[in-house]
């Protein structure tokens, strides 16, 4: 079964990048992408997501506000440029925390260690 995957940032680039490492992984199927934290948290009530790749910088909510407030999220990795915000996302459990601009490398070492969590 396939890992389903929500991509949440409000950068075009940043969602085909993703998009396009994720085609690369038959592991992995986006089922939703979106532009901020309100648009994801409607896609998260209606569709079963098993990862979610979340930015921290977007209008209106932050990413890690937007997990902080989550009852029961998915897992998440979080996409930025800022690598300031880690240790405040570590301390919400995070599969892992990856600065863009993301490299195929470093993405494939984040899902092995997604996939290890949940074996």
């Amino acid at each position: 079964m396939k890992v389903k995957c929500l991509l949440v940032d409000d950068e075009p680039l940043a969602i085909q990048l993703l998009q396009n490492h994720i085609a690369q992984l038959n592991t992995l199927e986006v089922v939703a992408s979106c532009s901020n934290a309100i648009k994801a948290m409607e896609i998260l009530r209606s569709t079963r997501v098993d990862l979610m790749f979340l930015d921290i910088k977007m209008p209106g909510l932050t990413g890690i506000d937007f997990l902080k407030g989550l009852k029961d999220p998915p897992s998440a990795i979080i996409t930025t440029a800022y690598r300031e915000y880690a240790i405040e996302g570590y301390e919400l459990d995070l599969v892992d925390y990856l600065l863009k601009p993301i490299t195929f490398e470093r993405f494939f070492l984040a899902i092995d260690r997604y996939l290890r969590m949940k074996n």
